[in-house]
């Protein structure tokens, strides 16, 4: 019986830490594909005016990058982001780490 318990926990411990690495990747993924996004939707915006998408793209891709400037220039903004980036890997490691305990006490 504490072999199957420790098995479940160990289980368990692994669910937490594909959800908590998921999660990770998504809020860092975002990241890099919000800009893209940005610009496919100013693209096809401007693609219901008659504008084809090559113009389209040669306005929105300096549009998003002045966006970006703007963003990155905003005191501590950044900062911010990729401190919530940090918090969210050590809650995830803490809480991955939290499990050993419990299978510890089940040995």
């Amino acid at each position: 019986m504490k072999n199957l318990n420790v098995v479940l926990i160990r289980f368990l411990q692994f669910v937490v830490f594909t959800l908590f690495t998921f999660i990770v990747l998504v809020y860092f993924g975002t990241m890099v594909l919000l800009p893209l996004d940005i610009v496919v939707l100013i693209t096809k915006f401007l693609g219901t005016f008659g504008i084809d998408s090559l113009f389209g793209a040669i306005v929105a891709i300096p549009v998003v990058a002045y966006l970006g400037k703007i963003v990155y220039t905003t005191p501590g903004l950044i900062q911010m982001i990729v401190d919530n980036g940090v918090e969210l890997i050590s809650s995830g490691k803490q809480k991955v780490d939290a499990f050993n305990k419990f299978a510890e006490a089940a040995k």
